[in-house]
Order: C-alpha cells, then structure tokens, then sequence
C-alpha cells in the first residue's frame, strides 16, 4: 500500500510539473497573442488640422510635417499615429467648415495650426479668433485633450493688429486647457540669422521650409506632440 501511495504521489508529482510547464507554455502564447491588441489599443490617433505647413506643400511625402513628425514620435517610443488633415491654403473658417470630419470617432487627439493664410489676406483678428475658438469648441466636444500652435505676425497691418491677432492662441489655450506652441516657424526664426536660414531651411518661395527646415521645427514641437498623446493615452 505504502508502494501504492509512493507512486501514486510521484505519479501526481510528475503530471503536476508537466501541467505547469503547459501552463505555462499556454501562458507564453496567450501573451504574446494579446500583445498587439494591447498596443494598438494604447495608440492614439492625433489629427493634426493646418494649413500648408502641416500638408507639406513642396514637399514629398516623406519630408513633409506630419511625416517627420511620426518618424519623431516612432524613435522615442510613443505610440501615437499623425493623421494629416492639412489643407494648403486654408483658413480658419477653412478649418470650422472641416473640423467636424476630422474629429471621427477613432481621433484621440487634436493639433490646431491655423491661422497664417488669415493674416496674408488680412481677416480681422475678431474672425480669426470666433473661428478658432469654434474648432477648439468642437474639440472640448468630442473630449480629446488639444494642442493650438500660433504664428508670428508681421506688422503689416500694424501693431494693434499683429498683438490682436498673436493673443488669440495664449488666450484659446488657457480657455481649453490645451496644449499652447507659441510659433510654427518660430524654430527657424530661433535660429539666428534669417538671411541665412532662408537659405539652407526654406524652400524657394521664401516661405514654406524645406525638408532640413521642417526637421527642426520637429524636433522643436516633437516633446509637446509626445506630451499631447501622453494626454490621450487611455
């Protein structure tokens, strides 16, 4: 009897060790199976609504913004995907007439960078700002976290207009919460001489940077946008 139960134990011992190592081995799988879910459950989608700049006018499609800009976020591990929904020569009421079929409901986040087409034809600051306040309304809506990026103006039109209309984007931010970048071109311009960096960071027209160009401003906004999906992040 004490054979019996010797074996039998051992028997159960040698079962029970050969169960846990399937165990484990199903474990291994279903592990490596729900990984993917996992990460494409934790990646944001971000559009990022703009203009040329954020289009990548001039450029191919590698090079452009939103391109450079997944490559950034890739490198430093963050997972977010960058839907381009830059419209070249766009403008604010451009971006208000759009912003409800960019914010599908698979977008998690939103980048607004609009505004530079306004002041070349010189909409009054008053519009620019009841427009851009309208699409960061549709974005507190939909209850993703924002990002507004403002521009530099030119005091073409004079002082009151370039502080009017360079106030909304601060303003806007604080009223949303958003995220605030205080000048789309403001990397190039940080640059130093602008004689020089039209030379080797903008293309042709004087206007639009070239793929070197649009790696600075990058790598400039890069840490905001990673702050951005860290927002949406479920």
């Amino acid at each position: 009897m004490g054979q019996v139960l010797l074996i039998f134990h051992f028997g159960y011992g040698v079962l029970s060790g050969i169960g846990k190592r399937l165990s484990a081995v199903f474990l291994s799988i279903a592990l490596m199976v729900a990984a993917p879910i996992v990460a494409q459950a934790q990646t944001v989608r971000i559009a990022a609504l703009g203009d040329s700049l954020t289009q990548g006018y001039g450029l191919l499609a590698h090079e452009g913004f939103t391109a450079q800009l997944q490559d950034w976020l890739d490198a430093q591990g963050t997972a977010a995907t960058i839907v381009n929904a830059g419209v070249s020569g766009d403008t604010t009421s451009g971006g208000v007439s759009r912003v409800d079929w960019t914010l599908t409901d698979d977008i998690d986040a939103l980048i607004v960078a609009l505004g530079g087409n306004d002041v070349l034809r010189g909409i009054p600051p008053e519009l620019a700002r009841s427009n851009l306040d309208t699409i960061m309304a549709a974005g507190a809506a939909k209850g993703v976290p924002m990002m507004i990026v403002g521009i530099s103006v030119p005091s073409n039109y004079g002082q009151d207009y370039k502080t009017d209309f360079e106030a909304i984007y601060p303003d806007l931010a604080e009223k949303y919460g958003a995220l605030y970048f205080e000048s789309f071109l403001k990397p190039l311009t940080d640059l130093g001489d602008m004689s020089e960096t039209i030379k080797t960071h903008v293309q042709s027209d004087g206007v639009h940077p070239n793929a070197h160009g649009v790696s600075v401003i990058v790598n400039a906004m890069g840490p905001m946008v990673a702050d951005l999906a860290a927002r949406a992040a479920p």
